[in-house]
């Protein structure tokens, strides 16, 4: 069973979880160009993170952090590689759309590599209604980013 929920980011048990998204990001960008937060930035008064757990087993995050009342950003949505295919991604993005428009947004946002293997994630997005857009919140132009919108 799949269980999806609000949690500290801080838990003990989200410590691979989070290892495992670290090592991700980082592997597949330039530093000056990873915008992941840490678990300590993920635990933040403006984010509201959500683990995906099967049997109790944490196998997924995503959290959404405030830019303003009408406007969140997706932030730190990863699925473990060995559950991937079973349509978890689509189901924890979902998840975050709808507690965006709970929290009374209006729009949400998200930032994600440019590079070939986040191609499934933009594919992901753009089936879920997200579109281009440019540079929000304070990012800046960069070849290694993709910025995407939806308004909910």
């Amino acid at each position: 069973m799949i269980a999806i929920g609000r949690e500290s980011p801080l838990s003990e048990d989200l410590a691979g979880l989070m290892q495992r998204h670290s090592v991700a990001m980082v592997a597949a960008s330039p530093p000056e160009s990873v915008h992941m937060l840490d678990a300590s930035g993920l635990a933040l008064a403006d984010v509201t993170f959500f683990v995906m757990r099967e049997a109790g087993v944490p196998i997924g995050m995503g959290a959404l952090k405030r830019i303003d009342d009408r406007h969140a950003e997706i932030k730190s949505m990863h699925v473990l590689a060995e559950v991937r295919g079973r349509g978890l991604a689509r189901r924890m993005l979902a998840h975050l759309v709808a507690a965006a428009e709970d929290a009374g947004f209006t729009r949400i946002s998200l930032e994600t590599g440019s590079q070939p293997v986040f191609a499934p994630a933009r594919q992901l997005y753009e089936r879920a209604g997200f579109g281009y857009c440019g540079p929000f919140a304070g990012y800046a132009a960069d070849s290694h980013s993709t910025f995407m919108t939806r308004l909910l």
